[in-house]
Order: C-alpha cells, then structure tokens, then sequence
C-alpha cells in the first residue's frame, strides 16, 4: 500500500508506516466487506447481488463498485460498518464509588485505572457523560470523538435507563407527574417513561427513561417528589444495555450496538 506522501513528491514511509497508513484509494467494495469482516468476499459478493449493501444511501448490486473506506457510509442490512479499525468502543459497568473521569488529582478510584493497558498502548481513550460517585452502570468509552459529542448533545435525546431503589411507597400517579414535568431549581425536567417494579418493607424499586442530561437530573427527580434515591443504577444507554456485565469489566461493543448508535446521532 502506497502511503499518500509519496504522490506528491515527498519520500516513502518505511514498509512497516505504509503497512500501518490507512489507504484514501479506492477499494473494491466486496473486499472493503470481507476486511471488516462482514463476509468472505465470495459471500459479500452475494449480499451486494442481494441488494443488501447500502453506500452513502444507496442501493449497491453491481460488483466491482469502489469506495473510499474511510468516508463511505457503508450499511449491511440497515447496520452500518465501522470500517476504521483504530476506533474503540466499548461499555464500562461502572462501580459504586468510582469517579468519572479519566485521572484523579486526589488518588480516588477513576474510569481511567480500568482502562490505564490501553491508554498506555496509544489508544487516546474517553468517556461519554459522566455518573456520579454513588451512581453504578453502564458507561461508553470511546475514541470516537464526533460520535461522543453528539451522544452527549441534548438535541439527539438519547434515551438512558436507570432503576433507582427509593425510599417510600411510590403512588400510582407518580408516573403522570413526573411524565408531566417537575420544576427543579435550573427549571423544569420530566421523565419519558417510568414504572414500579416492585415495594416492599417501606421502599419501592422504580424504573426511569429520561434523555435530559443535567447533573444528578434522576435523584433531583425523584427527591422533589419525596422519593429519595438509595441505590441508583444506570442500565441502558441508547441501544446499549448492561445485561449481567459484571462491576469494573469491560466489554466490545457489538457491530449492531454501534450501527444503533450512530443512527440515533444521525451519523
């Protein structure tokens, strides 16, 4: 692969730079699939004749068609194909008592010792939002800055799940208020969805969907209405869900978790 420096005069990389470069030549379609392990190219062949191979938004059947890998918006059956394979994502159940950020001053546990491997290896890791200290879940960690921002943009309103323990026996219309909207200190704020699990002994378990995202925005909720949080946990985020991922680890996530992703920010 010939590194771009070298059409315009300049000298070549060694073998080892120009292995590493990303090509900006056009590159057969069905092989552009077979690389980012969608299909061998015989049956990424298949899936193009199929009309099941969208670029840029358009229908693809013809073989042979060449795209640019890393400005092509490439989708197989409605997913889109990350075809840079520098980018990271991957989802964090963070702990109980750890703080979100990517380095502490003061030695508190950060998101960043749990992923201190990787940013020592290059990888030029952050994440997405923040929950606080008290609160556990799922967090993204990503490289993928421009995904990032617009995760973290109010305008996309991505859906968060969280199912707080609180204090109290919820009434039946705690629902419609909180739908309705609750004025806070900042302003008003309201839930898209919420429903009881389950109550018992004095203390309901209650699941919220909200999309705002201001500081503490569930526990100012639920406090305002007399119902304060004891245990808070994040469970889904966009189309990502934490499922039986265990505290502290760390998972990939998924072609179809980040197709979903990228969808809801328009991307």
């Amino acid at each position: 692969m010939t590194d771009p420096a070298s059409r315009d005069g300049t000298p070549e990389d060694s073998p080892q730079e120009q292995k590493q470069a990303p090509s900006r030549e056009p590159v057969r379609l069905q092989k552009v699939l077979a690389q980012a392990g969608v299909a061998s190219r015989r049956a990424s062949e298949e899936l193009i004749a199929q009309g099941r191979v969208e670029v840029d938004g358009k229908i693809i059947t013809e073989q042979g068609v060449r795209v640019d890998p890393l400005s092509s918006v490439i989708r197989v059956d409605g997913t889109r194909i990350v075809l840079d394979d520098t980018l990271v994502y991957l989802a964090l159940n963070k702990p109980k008592g750890m703080h979100s950020t990517m380095s502490d001053e003061f030695g508190r546990p950060c998101i960043g010792d749990l992923v201190a491997s990787r940013v020592d290896s290059g990888q030029r890791l952050f994440h997405v939002g923040r929950l606080d200290a008290e609160t556990e879940g799922l967090i993204l960690v990503t490289n993928d800055g421009e995904l990032a921002h617009r995760l973290m943009h109010p305008s996309y309103e991505i859906h968060k799940t969280y199912i707080a323990h609180v204090n109290g026996v919820v009434s039946k219309g705690l629902g419609k208020k909180l739908r309705a909207g609750v004025e806070l200190d900042d302003g008003p704020a309201s839930v898209d969805s919420f429903s009881v699990l389950d109550i018992h002994d004095g203390h309901s378990l209650v699941k919220v969907v909200i999309h705002e995202g201001r500081k503490h925005i569930v526990r100012r909720l639920l406090a305002e209405v007399g119902h304060p949080v004891e245990a808070l946990v994040r469970t889904k985020l966009g189309g990502v869900h934490l499922g039986d991922q265990r505290p502290r680890s760390l998972r990939k996530l998924n072609r179809n978790e980040i197709s979903d992703l990228y969808t809801a920010v328009d991307l």
